[in-house]
């Protein structure tokens, strides 16, 4: 009972740091609940339902929203290190909230019509808003042209498509869905989860990741409104440069958060273990090589944490200068590079914290009841997408050479 206590006290001191003023410090709590039985929904596949709702009531999706539009105003700092707090959470969670925060960034965070300020106003209610993209048939991956396609019936469109790793829309309120116009241009479709001709499969079958929600999306003859559609255009939504380094920093936030989630149950490992390994003369707390391991640990986590919070601090230098009407010029680029190389150097402190953790435990450690193999697993998941011998090339060629980066995509 000690031991939970004292674990329960270090959960709840690595939240704090995130709840910096009044205004953010409700979310420990919330936090703190999502995060019970976690393991638990994982290993069984219950969908995470009444998590989703705690965060709904407690606004976490408006949190990028100015405070005079209901929401909370966080900067980019704020945000992505309360997304560690949440991947440390329930990493699942904190993933189904990635392309919100994205939908949020692009049409309803400064609206520019009244159609943006009705989606701000649904985010502000709680309206969780997913995403559906991907298309295998595609000749890359996220490339275009779409297979999914808006077609005209008289002023409004009908949609049809089939949209895979929908990230999120299983729980969503609203999704957006790329797809083409009759002329031939990119646009999204922001349309309700529920209505007639939306069909969501639970259908994700991935390593880790599990409870995400990222299925299958199949869209047939969906009635879509002149205003519920955004073609893409220079300078707004998907047109603006570099507005894909927030999601990918989002993902790599999440792994900072799962490096919090390894330390904590490798000090309840060695804190907990009674029987020495064969050759160790001391006991399992007072083991050297075991403290080593966590000290390696609590490092790794530390960093990770940094590292993404140092990438935020270059996206809220993007941000102002956007709000101020000035051309941000280079800065937004030097924001895809700290994104960028971010995930270059956690991926590999993530992934090899999960597997040092089994170092700590021993064989017992590797018992499926544990669960404890989740965390590399969600790692490996999460680390995939993009994989980092690309991100590192380009990184390279850019500073070698002087390339510049993707500007738009998911690089």
């Amino acid at each position: 009972m000690q031991q939970m206590t004292s674990l329960q006290s270090q959960s709840e001191r690595s939240l704090s740091s995130y709840a910096e003023n009044d205004r953010l410090s409700g979310l420990k709590q919330v936090f703190l609940e999502v995060g019970q039985h976690a393991s638990l929904r994982e290993l069984e596949r219950t969908h995470p339902l009444e998590q989703l709702d705690l965060l709904r009531t407690a606004r976490f999706g408006a949190l990028r929203i100015g405070r005079e539009d209901g929401g909370q105003s966080a900067t980019f700092r704020e945000l992505l290190g309360l997304v560690i707090a949440l991947g440390d959470a329930d990493p699942n969670v904190a993933h189904i909230f990635r392309n919100h925060f994205t939908f949020v960034e692009r049409f309803a965070r400064r609206p520019c019509t009244d159609q943006e300020r009705q989606w701000q106003r649904l985010v502000v209610d709680g309206a969780v808003v997913g995403l559906a993209n991907t298309e295998l048939e595609s000749a890359t991956i996220g490339g275009a042209p779409m297979s999914t396609k808006l077609t005209r019936d008289g002023i409004a469109y009908r949609l049809n498509g089939r949209k895979y790793y929908s990230t999120g829309t299983l729980y969503a309120d609203l999704v957006q869905v790329r797809a083409s116009t009759p002329d031939g241009s990119l646009a999204s479709a922001i349309i309700p989860t529920d209505r007639t001709g939306v069909e969501r499969l639970d259908d994700w079958d991935g390593t880790g990741q599990r409870l995400t929600g990222s299925g299958t999306t199949i869209l047939t003859d969906v009635r879509v409104e002149a205003d519920e559609v955004v073609i893409d255009g220079a300078g707004s939504g998907f047109g603006v440069a570099y507005s894909a380094t927030l999601p990918q920093l989002y993902l790599t936030a999440i792994e900072a958060g799962i490096l919090r989630s390894i330390l904590r149950d490798a000090i309840a490992l060695v804190s907990g273990r009674t029987r020495p390994f064969y050759y160790s003369p001391d006991k399992p707390p007072d083991d050297a090589l075991l403290q080593n391991a966590i000290g390696e640990l609590a490092s790794s986590a530390f960093a990770a944490e940094a590292i993404v919070l140092a990438a935020a601090d270059v996206l809220d230098r993007v941000d102002a200068v956007r709000a101020a009407g000035v051309d941000e010029g280079d800065l937004a680029e030097h924001a895809s590079l700290a994104a960028a190389q971010a995930k270059v150097v956690i991926d590999d402190l993530a992934l090899r914290a999960g597997s040092r953790l089994f170092d700590v435990g021993g064989a017992s450690a590797t018992q499926r009841t544990k669960n404890l193999d989740r965390h590399w697993r969600n790692v490996r998941t999460l680390a995939s997408h993009n994989p980092k011998a690309l991100k590192a090339r380009v990184i390279g060629d850019h500073l070698v050479n002087g390339i510049a980066l993707p500007r738009s995509g998911f690089f």
